[in-house]
């Protein structure tokens, strides 16, 4: 019994691995993003062309991902993900790269190239999470899927220290290559350790067709939806904090470098902290209710003192710490409203609204802020993380009411 539930935080542990490997390209690629304009001679429209192309791969293929994790189970689709991405980046490093072509390479063949390993990629969000919920019962799922979650921060920082370091030294052949790698090797422990509980889940069932399918239902539709809202503060803050605080605070490079690092790694502690705390008070759509309202102050606050030094970076560095520190819990509620059995699909869904926001926050905070100044920006984003509560208006008043946050409900 011992060796069984000490084997459900070996699982973990993978799909923590399995998690950062893809963050490593997902987050770190960006950050490449000028060496890249200039070994590629990309210009800033066709750069960001690029560098958005593999958000846009992962949200397009999230939900297919998820219907297939819940009918081929969550190791094939697992390592099937690592893989077919790794093979992709291989691809890339031999026919893509300016080390590699002759002719020169166009910003269209290497956005499809990436948008393919974000589509293949984007398997590994659903299975990975759909083994973390077949293994561990609700009284845990909270904890398990935040520390998953934390993977994304956790993988995304390794890239972002890594990758340029790589660019610049050796060229993006050999970039890509380690990341075709560490995807094979991250395969390859997933095929060795993982067991998956697909078959066993089946046999439970007495009939998958009669577990209503997450796309039919208006609860999980709404986390969903929520997610995508939620988004928005995290987004804003990681892609133009930094410029916001260059352009309007005059702040250092250096110091811009160590807040973003601080957001990033307190939203990674937060997120823990939330999975932990919900599943002993059983409260998560409060929490996330608490999260859009304590966002959306950030950001208004934000919004009304965006030329004050002081006061601009702590509300910025807020309003990104509450705009990461739901992602376990939401998804976590999103798989249990849609039972196990259904849970990549519900999964899938989440991940394709988060990663839908994450490609367009960008866009629009571009749009709002060379058109009408980052006052505007900040507001829009409050707004927008305000919306998250839509969401929630008639969810289970009785059961979750707002002031419940400190008290033992349902989620």
């Amino acid at each position: 019994m011992n060796k069984k539930n000490n084997y459900r935080w070996f699982v973990l542990g993978i799909g923590v691995l399995a998690q950062a490997t893809f963050a490593m390209g997902f987050a770190g690629i960006p950050i490449t993003g000028i060496l890249m304009r200039d070994a590629y001679h990309f210009s800033l429209y066709e750069l960001g062309f690029v560098l958005g192309s593999m958000g846009l791969g992962v949200a397009a293929s999230e939900i297919i991902w998820g219907i297939l994790t819940d009918k081929l189970g969550d190791k094939i689709v697992l390592t099937l993900g690592l893989w077919s991405s790794a093979v992709v980046f291989v691809v890339i490093a031999i026919l893509l790269t300016p080390e590699a072509s002759l002719g020169g390479v166009k910003s269209l063949h290497l956005a499809i190239a990436l948008a393919i390993a974000g589509a293949l990629g984007g398997s590994i969000n659903s299975s990975s999470g759909r083994t973390i919920m077949s293994w561990f019962d609700d009284s845990e799922r909270g904890f398990a899927m935040s520390v998953r979650q934390t993977a994304i921060p956790v993988g995304g920082a390794i890239g972002t220290g890594l990758l340029p370091s790589l660019a610049y030294t050796y060229g993006f052949e050999v970039t890509f290559i380690v990341l075709a790698a560490t995807g094979f090797i991250a395969g390859l422990i997933v095929v060795f350790f993982i067991n998956s509980k697909h078959t066993e889940l089946k046999h439970a069932v007495q009939s998958a067709l009669a577990v209503p399918s997450p796309l039919k239902s208006f609860q999980v539709w709404r986390i969903v939806i929520s997610a995508g809202f939620l988004t928005v503060p995290q987004m804003a803050v990681l892609t133009f904090g930094g410029v916001y605080m260059r352009d309007v605070l005059d702040i250092d490079l250096a110091s811009i470098s160590i807040i973003l690092i601080v957001v990033q790694l307190g939203g990674g502690i937060l997120r823990i902290w939330s999975g932990y705390y919900t599943d002993r008070k059983k409260n998560r759509i409060a929490l996330l209710k608490y999260y859009a309202i304590c966002g959306g102050i950030a950001s208004l606050v934000l919004c009304l003192m965006v030329n004050n030094t002081y006061m601009g970076v702590v509300f910025l560095m807020l309003t990104g710490l509450f705009g990461h520190a739901w992602h376990g819990i939401s998804y976590t509620e999103a798989a249990v409203k849609a039972g196990v059995e259904r849970a990549g699909t519900a999964l899938g869904m989440v991940g394709t609204t988060v990663f839908i926001a994450s490609f367009l926050t960008p866009i629009l905070v571009a749009r709002i802020a060379h058109g009408y100044g980052w006052g505007a920006v900040w507001g829009a984003v409050a707004i927008l993380t305000f919306s998250a509560l839509l969401c929630f208006i008639s969810f289970s008043k009785k059961k979750e009411p707002l002031t419940s946050i400190g008290q033992d409900n349902e989620s």
